[in-house]
C-alpha cells in the first residue's frame, strides 16, 4: 500500500488485527525486511505498520532534496491520515530522529516511545575529523591544476577515499539530503519529547555510540536506558528475542 503527502509517495505494510497499533520506523537505507522476525511476534497482539522511507524499499525519492522535517512531517500526516490510534513507535537509528521530532515538535501523541540506538545528536569534530576535510578540500582544489581529461578522476578518486560509506554508496541526488539530516541536531528538542521512553542501546556501536543513548536519557524527562553489552548498532537483530520481549513489557507496564 502507498500513501502520498505532496510530492512524496511512501510504501507501508500492515500486519496483524488488534486494537493497540505500533508504527515501526526503521533506520537510514533500512526497510521493513530487517524487522519481519520482530513484527511476527508483535502481530499477535498488536497491529503493526511499518514504512519504507523515499528513496528506500518500494518508495521513490522525489525530485528535490528532503530535510529532517520533510520526513517527520510525512509520517505525522500518515499518522494523521490513517487514524492511527493508542498509536506506539519503535524506531532505530535514523527513526529515532523523526520520533524525537513527533513528539517534541508536531505534537504526536505518543503514549510509549522505543528508541533503539537511536540518531540525533550531532557529534563534535575532533581535530583527526577537521584535518581530514582540510586535506580533503586542498587536494580537491590541487586537483583543478590537473589536465582535463585525469580531473574528473582524479576528483572522483578522492570523494571515495574521503566520504564515508554511507555518504558514498547514496545516489547523487541524495547526498544533499543525507547532509541536510546529519547536520541537524536534535538536542535541544529531547527536553521536549512528551512520551514515556525506553531506550534500548549496544555498548559496541559505533555509528550512535553509547554516550549518545546516555544523554537522551538524561534530557528526556520520562526515559530509562538499557544497555546491551556485547551488542552493536543493529541491538534488535542481535537479540531479538530478548528485545520483543523487552519492549511488550514496556507497553504493558
Amino acid at each position: 500500500m502507498t500513501i502520498t503527502y505532496q510530492d512524496l509517495t511512501m510504501y507501508y505494510e500492515v500486519y496483524g488485527n488488534k486494537d493497540k497499533t505500533i508504527l515501526i520506523l526503521p533506520g537510514w537505507g533500512e526497510t521493513r525486511n530487517t524487522f519481519m522476525d520482530m513484527i511476527h511476534i508483535l502481530q499477535l497482539e498488536y497491529t503493526v505498520y511499518i514504512v519504507d522511507y523515499p528513496g528506500f524499499g518500494n518508495s521513490p525519492f522525489p525530485d528535490r532534496e528532503l530535510t529532517m522535517m520533510d520526513y517527520a512531517q510525512l509520517i505525522a500526516y500518515f499518522i494523521q491520515t490513517l487514524q492511527l490510534k493508542e498509536l506506539y513507535i519503535i524506531a532505530h537509528s535514523f527513526g529515532g530522529r523523526i520520533a524525537i521530532l513527533l513528539s517534541s515538535q508536531l505534537a504526536i501523541y505518543l503514549p510509549k516511545l522505543v528508541l533503539i540506538d537511536s540518531a540525533g545528536i550531532k557529534p563534535k569534530r575532533t581535530l583527526k575529523s577537521r584535518l581530514k576535510i582540510k586535506i580533503y578540500k586542498t587536494l580537491q582544489k590541487l586537483s583543478n591544476l590537473l589536465p582535463t581529461k585525469w580531473r574528473k578522476k582524479a576528483k572522483d578518486w578522492l570523494f571515495q577515499k574521503f566520504a564515508s560509506s554511507d555518504y558514498y554508496q547514496l545516489p547523487a541526488e541524495q547526498r544533499s539530503t543525507f547532509r541536510n539530516i546529519i547536520n541537524l541536531d536534535l538536542t535541544p528538542y529531547l527536553p521536549y519529547v512528551q512520551a514515556e521512553t525506553l531506550l534500548l542501546w549496544g555498548a559496541k556501536d559505533i555509528d550512535t555510540p553509547l554516550k549518545d543513548g546516555i544523554k537522551m536519557q538524561r534530557k528526556i524527562a520520562n526515559s530509562e536506558l538499557i544497555i546491551f553489552p556485547l551488542s552493536t548498532h543493529f541491538c534488535y537483530l542481535e537479540n531479538p528475542y530478548v528485545i520483543v520481549k523487552t519492549i511488550l513489557s514496556f507497553f504493558t507496564d
